[in-house]
């Protein structure tokens, strides 16, 4: 994550007070924030799915990327500075290199996902239970067509599964 805190010149930074929203699930901003100190937690449909407080951290690459309002609320646990870009898709456009290391970033992320989802599949598989069925899911996730995305729960099913 420290390649992104290179890259935090000719923007700004700001404060982001205690129990204050950096970001809010359903909102868009088109805003890259990288976390240069403090504490902000990860809530996904009320609950918290990460805390986070490694400076270079990104917030808001989700959005900006699929072009849609953020898919999470990020909120500050302590005082936070953060680096702000407002113009996030003309910044990642100049500077091929960030975009290279957000695509490495999730493709990471989707590498641990798709391990656990794998591990739940081995472990369940043949039990008859519901967590049997990660494996038709997985399946269905692999052919989806691109598609545009909404923030939402894991509660509102997908019609295309």
């Amino acid at each position: 994550m420290s390649e992104f805190l290179r890259h935090c010149t000719g923007g700004s930074e700001r404060t982001i007070p205690a129990g204050s929203d950096l970001l809010q699930e359903g909102i868009g901003t088109g805003h890259l924030y990288i976390l240069l100190e403090g504490r902000l937690e990860v809530i996904k449909a009320g609950a918290t799915v990460a805390v986070v407080s490694e400076p270079g951290a990104l917030f808001g690459e989700m959005s900006l990327l699929l072009d849609q309002p953020h898919t999470a609320t990020v909120r500050a646990c302590t005082e936070c500075r953060v680096y702000e870009v407002v113009d996030a898709g003309r910044f990642l456009a100049e500077t091929p290199e960030l975009a290279l290391s957000v695509a490495r970033m999730l493709a990471q992320r989707l590498n641990v996902a798709n391990t656990y989802l794998a591990d739940l599949k081995r472990q369940y598989a043949g039990h008859g239970t519901h967590l049997a069925m990660v494996g038709e899911v997985l399946q269905s996730m692999i052919n989806l067509p691109p598609q545009q995305v909404s923030p939402g729960t894991d509660l509102e099913s997908d019609p295309r599964l």
